[in-house]
């Protein structure tokens, strides 16, 4: 069995990169809907008798007020890029690398500089917006911080709160839902441009590099994680790394990467086949592409009320039924899949851990049931779907083929 090269995806099949006036359009977008965003946010105050909320995480304060910081800037950007949300004003904290760059884009927002010093400002600060008691992302707040906070303003009572801003983020626009789909666009297109290149003895991380230079020089301003190219027994490692090992005909080649394009991810899977597949490794992508197919089956049939719309759990429990009932192979062991957004990982959970609660719409969410064989082979095929249960919508952003694909023969 061979895939005849015509038979490839072309970079053409998918959609060109964005253009300036989308840009710019996204970025009204954005400007237009934050007062709502921290709406949402202030209606939450109430539940737990708070009256001010302090912020830490990059893709909240980017989400809520516009100021960017890009992956891992946090760890050198001192308390830059945190935000406290009061009952009728933002408060952006940014020391003087990033005073100007607040000020252009923490549109409404008054700038604050606190150093690298917060427990020094915290009295005034939650003084500043009136606020007693402070609902806080705990899960981004060390316990030292914490106490030297609780010291500097014993009179305000701070709230361990998770989850809020998630929650929202989950529930994506129209905006937002564009952007994913831009960047699924651009990781498709790349796919595409490096399949003549995945040939024998081209190694894992050649093809990686390769890849990622495509994404970078294809429309994407960043990559949503390191590219990964895994070989033959490599496969089964559902987060391995690439090494100096090489493609062999017979073996299996995984690709597991995404592309960035305006803040917003995407994330894809595809296993290939280089030279003729072998029988088992045939038998275990079919399964796959069952479990995946089965999932998405479910979805669609929640949008013609013929079931309910599941949650993360139970398509979760469902795809990997469909492996474990057939018996031959081992299912994942991971979760089927995850939001994906301002973050690659984010709201909802599609996993035995998510809870039982319907999954939200409008949203989008990766589908990526695996089998790994350890010191042989893995397969594992992803997707990211957009979920519209008011349109009565199910669209799967990451057009690249999910056939069988042969490649280096």
């Amino acid at each position: 069995m061979t895939s005849p090269r015509g038979a490839w995806p072309s970079p053409a099949d998918f959609a060109p990169s964005p253009s300036a006036d989308d840009l710019a359009r996204w970025a009204a977008s954005d400007a237009a809907a934050r007062p709502d965003r921290l709406e949402r946010l202030r209606a939450r105050f109430e539940g737990v008798g708070a009256d001010a909320y302090f912020g830490i995480r990059r893709e909240n304060s980017r989400y809520l007020t516009g100021f960017v910081l890009a992956d891992g800037e946090e760890k050198v950007a001192g308390h830059s890029g945190q935000f406290l949300v009061g009952a009728d004003e933002v408060v952006v904290l940014a020391d003087s690398r990033y005073d100007i760059q607040a000020r252009r884009e923490a549109r409404g927002a008054r700038i604050e500089d606190a150093g690298y010093d917060l427990p020094g400002h915290w009295a005034s600060l939650v003084e500043s917006v009136g606020a007693r008691r402070v609902a806080i992302e705990a899960g981004f707040v060390s316990h030292a911080l914490w106490r030297r906070l609780e010291a500097a303003a014993p009179d305000v009572e701070l709230v361990p709160m998770e989850g809020w801003v998630e929650a929202d983020r989950a529930v994506k626009e129209p905006a937002e839902l564009e952007r994913v789909a831009a960047a699924c666009a651009v990781a498709d297109r790349a796919l595409a441009t490096l399949l003549p290149r995945i040939v024998e003895g081209a190694t894992e991380r050649s093809l990686a590099l390769e890849l990622e230079w495509l994404l970078r020089t294809g429309g994407a301003e960043a990559v949503a994680f390191d590219p990964t190219c895994l070989v033959g027994p490599a496969a089964a490692l559902p987060h391995g790394s690439p090494t100096d090992a090489t493609v062999r005909s017979g073996n299996v080649v995984l690709f597991d990467f995404g592309a960035q394009v305006d803040g917003y991810r995407s994330d894809m899977t595809r296993t290939l086949f280089a030279g003729e597949p072998r029988e088992r490794d045939l038998a275990v992508y079919e399964l796959v592409a069952a479990a995946q197919r089965a999932a998405i089956d479910q979805l669609a049939a929640s949008l013609g009320a013929e079931v309910e719309l599941p949650s993360g759990r139970d398509l979760e429990a469902l795809a990997r039924d469909v492996i474990e009932s057939d018996g031959r192979f081992p299912a994942y062991r991971h979760g089927l899949g995850h939001g994906i957004g301002l973050a690659t990982h984010e709201l909802p959970s599609l996993s035995r851990h998510a809870t039982d609660a319907a999954l939200p719409s409008p949203t989008v969410f990766s589908i990526e049931p695996g089998i790994y064989l350890e010191g042989e082979t893995g397969v594992r095929i992803e997707d990211l779907v957009h979920l519209d249960a008011g349109a009565g919508r199910l669209e799967r952003l990451t057009r690249f083929p999910r056939d069988v694909l042969v490649v280096g023969a």
